[in-house]
């Protein structure tokens, strides 16, 4: 387990940036922290360290943006999915079969999602302040 601590956005990317030079394409990053917490900066972090420059933001009325790189990052809102069913009308799980990285947001949403999925780093992302946060990240195990 490894713990950050960020003071601004910017740092928050930079982090993701760094922490992203360990992610290959079938990866899956399931992110928690409440709304504001900085889930959407840490995702930019990551398409940035895969060379996507198109503005990365919150998928929250898309369910999912998908940012074309090599790995192509597809980055997930699951706030409103409650079910399995949910993931499946909303293609999740054809994702995992597509030459990318998953970075998913909300993911506590969904009971047990990661004992589902192959490779997996969780992102914890707490609010300490105003512009601070305490970034935790771990990994599955296998």
């Amino acid at each position: 387990m490894e713990k950050y601590i960020s003071h601004s956005p910017e740092e928050t990317t930079e982090i993701a940036e760094r922490f992203a030079k360990r992610l290959k394409s079938g990866d899956t990053v399931l992110y928690t922290g409440e709304m504001g917490a900085g889930k959407t900066h840490f995702t930019k972090g990551i398409a940035k360290h895969f060379g996507i420059d198109e503005e990365v933001t919150s998928p929250t009325f898309a369910l999912v943006n998908e940012y074309i790189g090599k790995p192509s990052v597809f980055h997930f809102d699951l706030f409103r999915i409650e079910t399995y069913d949910d993931l499946y009308a909303i293609g999740f799980f054809d994702y995992l079969d597509r030459d990318g990285i998953l970075a998913v947001e909300w993911s506590e949403n969904i009971e047990g999602l990661a004992d589902n999925l192959e490779s997996v780093y969780f992102v914890d992302i707490k609010k300490l302040d105003e512009n601070s946060r305490e970034i935790t990240v771990s990994r599955k195990e296998s």
